[in-house]
């Protein structure tokens, strides 16, 4: 339905889906118009050379403001997972976190591996549920879950292209990220692939 609208609009006769966003997930989306571009595209995925960045909103105070959160996942009930304590193919994110509203925070993730939820349980990890989430934060009534894709930097051609999708350009996306502290805080990481992050041991 999604890739049939935006070829409509892109003029595309067919797009193709390179990867994909949880459900509650708002934000930036890859997709190749040409079976060569998603094939190459798709690779850099495979490979890990695609740089991934999330902004969310938690509704604690984490039990650290910046990190990593590094551990294998397992099912837990129904449609949920869960972190253990074991790293035998293990969910790798790291996070930096600023102040939101009386009680939040606003986080900026990123995930060097693709795993199913794996930044909503990072954040619960860390006693900072996402906002809105209805598996890992169900007791939060907000709008919407404030999870969203902010950014991507991935190789093609020869060429890095990095791009930036902002939630406050889209009303839809949820209130929180107009707030005036929240809005300060994604300034500050409009070009996230340039921030310090720490090297990875």
């Amino acid at each position: 339905m999604l890739l049939q609208e935006v070829a409509k609009q892109s003029g595309d006769e067919q797009l193709y889906l390179i990867h994909r966003l949880d459900k509650m997930t708002s934000g930036i989306l890859l997709l190749g118009r040409n079976v060569k571009a998603a094939s190459a595209l798709s690779q850099a995925f495979a490979d890990r050379q695609v740089e991934k960045f999330y902004l969310a909103i938690g509704s604690k105070k984490p039990k650290k403001k910046q990190g990593l959160v590094v551990g294998d996942m397992e099912r837990s009930r129904r449609s949920s997972w869960k972190l253990v304590n074991s790293k035998t193919n293990p969910a790798i994110t790291q996070f930096f976190s600023l102040a939101a509203e009386p009680g939040e925070r606003l986080f900026l993730c990123k995930p060097h591996t693709g795993k199913t939820h794996q930044i909503r349980v990072a954040l619960k990890s860390v006693g900072s549920g996402i906002v809105g989430d209805p598996i890992y934060n169900a007791g939060n009534d907000a709008d919407r879950g404030y999870l969203h894709a902010f950014s991507l930097c991935f190789p093609y051609q020869d060429e890095t292209h990095c791009f930036v999708c902002d939630p406050r350009e889209h009303k839809a996306l949820g209130s929180k990220w107009h707030n005036e502290i929240v809005s300060q805080g994604i300034d500050t990481w409009l070009s996230p692939w340039e921030l310090n992050w720490p090297t990875i041991k």
